[in-house]
């Protein structure tokens, strides 16, 4: 008897991972893992939301002493409007991105793992005056992220960094 429940729960935790694997590969939109979008996105009084307290966040507007969350802003050479339209072509070159906002001082891009689909929101605000851009990355869901955020955001930094300098094509 014992061995029969034991073998019917196996049987549909099965089924269960052969559902979720099948609905994700088979789903072109959003997958249940892509959550909802934040609805504390955008710029209020100059700045960017504020980082989320799990560790799947970073941001250039963090507390520097904050060494999980923060992350230097991203500086730019030239135009402002000029900056940010790099910034565009570089995060639409990217794999899995889709640009949802584009702003002359302000872009939000989606992000979509490729296996199962999480979304994380990455976003950008040009700060002429500074001669920076400063960066959000956060995953909607979920609480670690194993540097994927930070990751991506040096990513594009690197990109952009090539893009300004002539030696990449954004």
């Amino acid at each position: 008897m014992l061995r029969r429940a034991l073998l019917a729960a196996c049987l549909l935790l099965a089924g269960a991972a052969a559902g979720v694997a099948l609905h994700t590969a088979s789903t072109r939109g959003d997958t249940m893992f892509a959550g909802t979008r934040p609805v504390n996105l955008g710029v209020t009084d100059g700045r960017l939301a504020p980082p989320k307290k799990t560790p799947n966040c970073v941001s250039s507007q963090a507390d520097p002493a904050d060494a999980g969350h923060h992350i230097a802003p991203i500086r730019y050479s030239g135009g402002a409007l000029e900056a940010m339209a790099t910034m565009r072509r570089v995060v639409e070159g990217m794999q899995r991105a889709r640009v949802v906002k584009h702003e002359p001082v302000y872009l939000y891009a989606e992000f979509k793992s490729r296996l199962m689909g999480y979304v994380d929101d990455v976003e950008f605000l040009l700060v002429e005056k500074e001669g920076v851009i400063h960066v959000r990355s956060a995953s909607r869901l979920g609480r670690r992220d194993f540097e994927v955020n930070r990751e991506r955001i040096e990513a594009i930094r690197a990109r952009f960094e090539s893009a300004q300098r002539g030696t990449l094509k954004a």
